[in-house]
């Protein structure tokens, strides 16, 4: 029978491969309910409180998931159960998010909306790991990577002395 009632964010699968944007979008929603310590070690969340962030994890659970987990009550250790089981693949993700960043190349889009989304893309994962990627970083990578030849137009794009990198893109 499928699930009739709305789902807040994509349900993590069993592959774990959004688990990374899961984790993000389960701590917020945690949070606006007002539900965010039922999900850290040694809490006092209530009862009541650990039983709606139960509902609220398992409702965003894939099926093969929902059913690994039935048996767990407490959403701390069902927290910890999928970190555990999935929070490896930061380690897998990172190496290919700097590969993805030194080899990001403006001329291998077909449009600056589409490096642009590659690039913001790119920064977003690499900031959950920790990296905090300037606008001056993202000047200089768009900057150095202006085809051959289009040189004249890189010079005099930094002549112009952008600050900020939507400063450019707007242009």
């Amino acid at each position: 029978m499928s699930n009739l009632s709305k789902l807040e964010f994509v349900p993590l699968d069993i592959s774990g491969k959004s688990y990374i944007s899961w984790v993000l979008d389960a701590e917020i929603h945690l949070d606006a309910m007002g539900l965010e310590d039922t999900i850290k070690d040694k809490n006092q969340a209530s009862n009541q409180d650990r039983a709606k962030a139960m509902i609220f994890l398992h409702h965003h659970l894939e099926e093969g998931l929902k059913m690994e987990y039935l048996t767990i009550k407490d959403p701390v250790i069902l927290w910890n159960n999928l970190k555990d089981r999935y929070d490896h693949l930061k380690m897998v993700i990172l190496p290919h998010t700097c590969y993805d960043w030194t080899h990001l190349r403006l001329q291998d889009f077909k449009s600056i909306s589409e490096y642009n989304s590659a690039m913001f893309r790119i920064i977003s994962q690499l900031e959950l790991f920790g990296d905090n990627i300037t606008d001056h970083d993202m000047l200089e990578k768009t900057f150095t990577t202006f085809h051959a030849s289009n040189m004249l137009l890189q010079q005099q794009y930094r002549e112009t002395g952008f600050k900020k990198y939507y400063e450019l893109i707007s242009l």
